[in-house]
């Protein structure tokens, strides 16, 4: 599909945005998502030559804001000669049309917004069709808006959904028709990525999935981490398809770590439903590394916007390990005000979270220990006897396993070590004694 705003042009689209404050929220939080909405405009290659909002009781259910405030901000958009006006929420259909006919421009809202962006980032087929199906099913109840200008022509008996049929009515079966054909095409991509899942699962390693709010920082880490090549880009969602890689614990323990879509507040509900395939291996992962920009004003209204959607895919009470992420960013704070202050409060409520630079490597050794604590469970704790002459044994027991300690004096080395279940059937006959997990 046509992305719904085109960076091909010689200049920018110029974007004027639209926000509301309601009862239920305070001027700072319209603020905080304008500013955000203008963060992905300049995304998707629009450039924010102003903004509005209004105080509103409750929204008009015709234009959304009040007719006098829309007219009011469709003179600015007329003087400012503006492309294009966004909207922070959802839009009707028919406030989509009303609100065209005041502006005289294209309007957009939230979520076509960002539908653009996934669109223009998505590389992968799955990916790409992911946002298609998304994009579609966002367009099925707005197809009236693009073909309003057609009169319905009548069919006679026995014409009916023939030549009678109305372009509207024809689109919108094709609409229906691909949206189920995309629907099955993703229901053969799940069944892959289960395949491939329990494949790598036959190793018996742990799964753990990175995720976070857009721009966090996910990529970054995952590439500090494994040595991955993930683009790293400071722009939002510059990353859509998950990526999977190794990690080798200090305690000599394989996890496979995944990279995934960042979240945003006000999510489309539709994106998550598409997305369904990708987030499904945060829903399988054993541990999740929720990153978080402490740097960022809105750090605590972040984790809860990640917290909502993780709870929307089912995935809300698994265990969860804090990344307070781009330490470096932050300003010296000694009177706990601001990001130095909302850390400490974060590090309060979170007793296990690590503090990390994922860009100069600070705090990463403390990351990587925590990862293996928190996973620690997965592994036996034994105590071995080895004769010296099997050193294949011993060189194979440093390989799969962490070893606590090790005595060579007498006729065979002593080790205490943790292995992985799978592996005890293999060194069972060096067994000494077994000791508790705990241990």
């Amino acid at each position: 599909m046509k992305a719904l705003i085109e960076t091909r042009k010689k200049r920018p689209e110029r974007v004027f945005l639209v926000g509301v404050e309601l009862k239920s929220r305070n001027l700072a939080d319209t603020r905080d998502s304008l500013a955000e909405l203008g963060e992905l405009a300049a995304t998707a290659g629009g450039e924010v030559i102003g903004d509005g909002w209004q105080k509103v009781v409750s929204l008009n259910p015709a234009t959304f804001i009040g007719k006098g405030k829309a007219g009011e901000f469709a003179d600015v958009c007329r003087r400012q000669d503006v492309d294009t006006v966004i909207f922070d929420d959802d839009l009707s259909p028919a406030q989509s049309r009303n609100l065209e006919k005041i502006f005289n421009c294209k309007i957009l809202d939230r979520t076509s917004l960002i539908l653009d962006i996934f669109a223009q980032r998505a590389r992968t087929r799955e990916g790409k069709l992911q946002i298609e199906l998304a994009q579609l099913q966002h367009l099925l109840p707005r197809l009236t808006k693009y073909w309003g200008h057609l009169s319905r022509q009548k069919g006679g008996i026995g014409m009916r959904g023939g030549e009678g049929e109305t372009q509207l009515e024809t689109d919108r079966r094709r609409v229906q028709d691909r949206i189920a054909k995309i629907s099955r095409e993703l229901e053969l991509v799940r069944q892959q990525r289960s395949t491939q899942r329990n494949g790598r699962q036959r190793n018996n390693w742990p799964l753990a999935s990175i995720v976070g709010y857009t721009n966090a920082g996910k990529s970054t880490l995952l590439n500090a981490l494994t040595g991955a090549d993930v683009l790293v880009k400071d722009i939002l969602f510059a990353t859509l398809d998950p990526t999977t890689r190794r990690l080798r614990l200090p305690t000599n323990q394989n996890v496979l770590l995944t990279d995934t879509v960042g979240f945003i507040r006000k999510l489309p509900h539709g994106l998550v439903e598409a997305f369904k395939a990708t987030l499904e291996e945060v829903v399988q992962a054993d541990l999740l590394l929720h990153v978080v920009d402490i740097s960022h004003p809105q750090a605590e209204e972040q984790i809860a916007a990640v917290n909502a959607v993780l709870a929307e895919i089912g995935a809300g009470g698994k265990p969860t390990l804090m990344v307070f992420n781009k330490m470096d960013r932050l300003n010296d704070d000694p009177g706990g005000i601001g990001a130095g202050g909302t850390l400490n409060r974060l590090q309060e409520r979170h007793q296990n979270a690590v503090t990390i630079s994922a860009v100069t490597g600070e705090g990463i050794a403390s990351l990587l220990a925590e990862i293996g604590t928190q996973l620690r469970p997965k592994r036996e704790f034994l105590e071995l006897r080895v004769p010296h002459e099997q050193a294949a044994v011993i060189a194979r027991l440093h390989k799969v396993g962490q070893v606590i300690s090790r005595n060579y004096r007498g006729p065979a080395a002593r080790f205490k070590v943790r292995i992985p279940p799978q592996h005890h059937d293999e060194f069972a006959p060096y067994i000494v004694r077994e000791a508790q997990a705990s241990a």
